[in-house]
Protein backbone atom coordinates (compact mmCIF):
# COMPACT_ATOMS: atom_id res chain seq x y z
CA UNK A 1 0.00 0.00 0.00
CA UNK A 2 1.31 3.38 -1.14
CA UNK A 3 2.05 6.09 1.91
CA UNK A 4 0.15 8.94 0.03
CA UNK A 5 -2.40 9.14 -1.93
CA UNK A 6 -4.38 12.22 -3.50
CA UNK A 7 -7.59 11.18 -3.25
CA UNK A 8 -10.11 9.80 -0.74
CA UNK A 9 -13.11 7.98 -1.39
CA UNK A 10 -15.34 7.05 1.94
CA UNK A 11 -18.28 4.43 2.40
CA UNK A 12 -21.08 6.63 4.00
CA UNK A 13 -22.92 4.15 6.13
CA UNK A 14 -21.01 2.38 9.14
CA UNK A 15 -17.98 3.52 7.78
CA UNK A 16 -18.51 7.60 8.71
CA UNK A 17 -22.09 7.63 9.70
CA UNK A 18 -23.03 5.04 12.53
CA UNK A 19 -25.58 3.63 11.00
CA UNK A 20 -26.06 0.54 13.44
CA UNK A 21 -26.78 3.19 16.29
CA UNK A 22 -29.02 5.68 14.58
CA UNK A 23 -31.25 2.75 13.39
CA UNK A 24 -31.52 1.46 16.47
CA UNK A 25 -32.36 4.58 18.19
CA UNK A 26 -35.19 5.47 15.45
CA UNK A 27 -36.42 2.19 15.18
CA UNK A 28 -37.38 2.35 18.99
CA UNK A 29 -39.14 5.23 18.02
CA UNK A 30 -40.66 3.45 15.22
CA UNK A 31 -41.65 0.90 17.66
CA UNK A 32 -43.81 2.73 20.83
CA UNK A 33 -45.43 5.11 17.88
CA UNK A 34 -46.84 2.34 16.17
CA UNK A 35 -47.49 0.73 19.61
CA UNK A 36 -45.58 -2.76 18.81
CA UNK A 37 -44.81 -3.67 22.22
CA UNK A 38 -48.06 -4.80 22.09
CA UNK A 39 -46.94 -7.60 19.81
CA UNK A 40 -43.64 -8.32 20.32
CA UNK A 41 -41.82 -9.51 24.23
CA UNK A 42 -39.36 -6.74 23.98
CA UNK A 43 -37.83 -4.33 21.82
CA UNK A 44 -34.20 -6.12 21.41
CA UNK A 45 -36.28 -8.95 19.63
CA UNK A 46 -38.08 -6.78 17.58
CA UNK A 47 -34.81 -5.21 16.41
CA UNK A 48 -33.02 -8.60 16.34
CA UNK A 49 -35.46 -9.57 13.43
CA UNK A 50 -35.41 -6.27 11.45
CA UNK A 51 -31.68 -6.41 11.79
CA UNK A 52 -30.94 -9.50 10.06
CA UNK A 53 -33.57 -9.30 7.55
CA UNK A 54 -33.02 -5.70 6.71
CA UNK A 55 -29.27 -7.14 5.75
CA UNK A 56 -30.57 -10.07 3.62
CA UNK A 57 -32.96 -7.47 1.45
CA UNK A 58 -29.59 -5.09 1.21
CA UNK A 59 -27.53 -7.86 0.26
CA UNK A 60 -29.72 -8.84 -2.29
CA UNK A 61 -30.62 -5.39 -3.70
CA UNK A 62 -26.86 -5.02 -3.99
CA UNK A 63 -26.64 -8.42 -5.86
CA UNK A 64 -29.47 -6.58 -8.34
CA UNK A 65 -32.30 -9.23 -7.70
CA UNK A 66 -34.78 -7.08 -5.84
CA UNK A 67 -35.58 -3.56 -6.25
CA UNK A 68 -35.80 -0.34 -3.85
CA UNK A 69 -39.36 -0.40 -3.38
CA UNK A 70 -39.55 -4.35 -2.83
CA UNK A 71 -36.67 -3.69 0.12
CA UNK A 72 -38.20 -0.76 1.98
CA UNK A 73 -41.56 -2.37 2.32
CA UNK A 74 -40.48 -6.26 2.87
CA UNK A 75 -38.04 -5.21 5.94
CA UNK A 76 -41.53 -3.78 7.57
CA UNK A 77 -43.50 -6.32 6.20
CA UNK A 78 -41.80 -9.01 7.44
CA UNK A 79 -41.67 -7.55 10.91
CA UNK A 80 -45.16 -7.21 10.83
CA UNK A 81 -45.69 -10.57 9.85
CA UNK A 82 -44.11 -11.99 12.34
CA UNK A 83 -46.51 -10.18 14.71
CA UNK A 84 -49.57 -11.73 13.13
CA UNK A 85 -50.30 -8.28 11.22
CA UNK A 86 -50.98 -8.37 7.06
CA UNK A 87 -50.98 -4.79 6.35
CA UNK A 88 -48.75 -3.58 3.07
CA UNK A 89 -49.59 0.01 3.76
CA UNK A 90 -48.92 -0.17 7.54
CA UNK A 91 -45.38 -1.40 6.22
CA UNK A 92 -44.85 1.20 4.27
CA UNK A 93 -45.60 3.99 6.42
CA UNK A 94 -43.49 2.58 9.10
CA UNK A 95 -40.85 2.84 6.16
CA UNK A 96 -41.62 6.38 6.17
CA UNK A 97 -41.50 7.02 9.75
CA UNK A 98 -38.39 5.36 10.56
CA UNK A 99 -36.68 7.38 7.60
CA UNK A 100 -37.94 10.44 8.73
CA UNK A 101 -36.56 9.76 12.27
CA UNK A 102 -33.42 8.54 11.22
CA UNK A 103 -31.81 11.16 9.00
CA UNK A 104 -32.36 13.23 11.68
CA UNK A 105 -29.67 10.90 13.95
CA UNK A 106 -26.58 12.35 14.16
CA UNK A 107 -24.33 9.50 15.47
CA UNK A 108 -20.79 8.78 13.71
CA UNK A 109 -18.46 6.53 14.11
CA UNK A 110 -15.55 6.83 16.42
CA UNK A 111 -12.70 8.83 14.64
CA UNK A 112 -14.65 9.76 11.83
CA UNK A 113 -15.20 13.53 12.85
CA UNK A 114 -11.41 13.09 13.60
CA UNK A 115 -10.39 11.82 10.39
CA UNK A 116 -12.46 14.49 8.19
CA UNK A 117 -10.57 17.08 9.70
CA UNK A 118 -7.45 15.16 9.22
CA UNK A 119 -8.03 14.83 5.26
CA UNK A 120 -9.13 18.06 5.16
CA UNK A 121 -6.20 19.75 6.61
CA UNK A 122 -3.87 17.96 4.54
CA UNK A 123 -6.04 18.57 1.53
CA UNK A 124 -7.17 15.37 0.46
CA UNK A 125 -10.56 15.54 -1.41
CA UNK A 126 -12.82 13.24 -0.23
CA UNK A 127 -15.88 11.82 -1.83
CA UNK A 128 -18.58 9.78 -0.91
CA UNK A 129 -19.54 6.52 -2.44
CA UNK A 130 -22.69 4.91 -1.10
CA UNK A 131 -25.49 2.49 -2.35
CA UNK A 132 -28.36 4.29 0.16
CA UNK A 133 -30.90 6.40 -1.07
CA UNK A 134 -30.08 9.45 -2.57
CA UNK A 135 -32.95 11.45 -0.62
CA UNK A 136 -32.10 9.73 2.82
CA UNK A 137 -28.01 10.26 2.30
CA UNK A 138 -28.21 13.56 1.92
CA UNK A 139 -30.04 14.03 4.67
CA UNK A 140 -27.89 12.48 6.68
CA UNK A 141 -24.87 14.45 5.75
CA UNK A 142 -26.78 17.70 6.36
CA UNK A 143 -28.31 16.98 9.71
CA UNK A 144 -24.75 15.54 10.86
CA UNK A 145 -22.89 18.95 9.62
CA UNK A 146 -20.06 16.63 7.77
CA UNK A 147 -21.79 17.46 4.22
CA UNK A 148 -19.18 20.12 3.91
CA UNK A 149 -16.60 17.61 3.82
CA UNK A 150 -17.19 16.03 0.85
CA UNK A 151 -15.92 17.24 -3.02
CA UNK A 152 -18.24 15.12 -4.42
CA UNK A 153 -20.93 12.25 -3.47
CA UNK A 154 -21.53 9.86 -5.66
CA UNK A 155 -24.68 7.67 -5.00
CA UNK A 156 -25.80 4.26 -6.92
CA UNK A 157 -29.18 5.61 -7.64
CA UNK A 158 -27.83 8.78 -9.18
CA UNK A 159 -25.41 6.63 -11.37
CA UNK A 160 -27.35 4.23 -12.12
CA UNK A 161 -24.74 1.39 -10.49
CA UNK A 162 -24.69 -0.30 -6.88
CA UNK A 163 -21.00 -1.36 -5.72
CA UNK A 164 -19.38 -3.05 -6.28
CA UNK A 165 -19.84 -2.74 -9.57
CA UNK A 166 -16.74 -1.23 -11.33
CA UNK A 167 -18.91 1.45 -12.76
CA UNK A 168 -19.83 3.32 -9.83
CA UNK A 169 -16.18 3.66 -8.88
CA UNK A 170 -14.93 5.14 -12.32
CA UNK A 171 -17.67 7.57 -12.16
CA UNK A 172 -16.09 8.78 -9.23
CA UNK A 173 -12.62 8.97 -10.41
CA UNK A 174 -13.86 10.70 -13.58
CA UNK A 175 -15.71 13.44 -11.15
CA UNK A 176 -12.65 14.20 -9.31
CA UNK A 177 -10.04 13.89 -12.57
CA UNK A 178 -8.42 11.17 -10.36
CA UNK A 179 -6.32 7.99 -11.37
CA UNK A 180 -7.13 4.99 -9.38
CA UNK A 181 -3.38 4.52 -8.57
CA UNK A 182 -3.46 7.33 -6.82
CA UNK A 183 -6.58 6.65 -4.64
CA UNK A 184 -7.37 5.03 -1.31
CA UNK A 185 -11.29 3.89 -0.82
CA UNK A 186 -12.35 2.96 2.96
CA UNK A 187 -15.34 1.11 3.90
CA UNK A 188 -16.41 -1.65 5.78
CA UNK A 189 -18.51 -3.79 3.41
CA UNK A 190 -15.71 -6.33 2.30
CA UNK A 191 -17.78 -7.10 -0.69
CA UNK A 192 -19.39 -3.86 -1.84
CA UNK A 193 -16.66 -1.26 -0.80
CA UNK A 194 -13.47 -3.44 -0.77
CA UNK A 195 -14.03 -6.16 -3.77
CA UNK A 196 -15.38 -3.01 -5.78
CA UNK A 197 -12.52 -0.88 -5.34
CA UNK A 198 -10.20 -3.58 -6.18
CA UNK A 199 -11.87 -4.46 -9.11
CA UNK A 200 -11.65 -0.80 -10.44
CA UNK A 201 -7.95 -0.88 -9.20
CA UNK A 202 -7.58 1.10 -6.00
CA UNK A 203 -6.28 0.46 -3.07
CA UNK A 204 -8.71 -0.45 0.05
CA UNK A 205 -9.05 0.02 3.67
CA UNK A 206 -11.51 -2.81 5.06
CA UNK A 207 -12.87 -1.42 8.35
CA UNK A 208 -13.99 -4.85 9.65
CA UNK A 209 -17.16 -3.89 12.32
CA UNK A 210 -18.25 -7.24 12.51
CA UNK A 211 -14.41 -8.95 13.08
CA UNK A 212 -15.70 -10.91 10.41
CA UNK A 213 -12.39 -13.73 9.80
CA UNK A 214 -11.75 -13.07 5.96
CA UNK A 215 -8.93 -13.50 3.48
CA UNK A 216 -7.45 -9.82 3.07
CA UNK A 217 -6.15 -9.45 -0.78
CA UNK A 218 -3.88 -7.34 -2.05
CA UNK A 219 -3.76 -3.81 -1.76
CA UNK A 220 -6.29 -4.24 0.73
CA UNK A 221 -5.19 -2.89 4.54
CA UNK A 222 -7.81 -4.90 7.46
CA UNK A 223 -8.42 -2.17 10.56
CA UNK A 224 -10.98 -2.31 13.46
CA UNK A 225 -10.96 1.32 13.95
CA UNK A 226 -10.60 4.07 12.16
CA UNK A 227 -7.95 5.61 14.11
CA UNK A 228 -5.97 3.57 12.43
CA UNK A 229 -6.58 5.01 9.22
CA UNK A 230 -4.47 8.06 10.18
CA UNK A 231 -1.15 6.54 9.91
CA UNK A 232 -1.97 5.02 6.47
CA UNK A 233 -2.74 8.31 4.67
Amino acid sequence: MKSRYNYIFLDLDDTIWDFHANAKASLHDVYFDRKLNEHYPDFEHFFHLYARRNLELWSQYGQGLITKDYLIVERFRHLLSHAGIQAHEMALNMNTDFLDILSTKTILMPYAGELLEYCTSRHLPMTIISNGFTEVQYRKLRNSNIEQYFTHVVLSEAVGALKPSREIFEYALKLNNARADETLMIGDSFDADILGAVGAGIDAVYLNNTRRDIEIPEKVTQISSLKEVFGLI
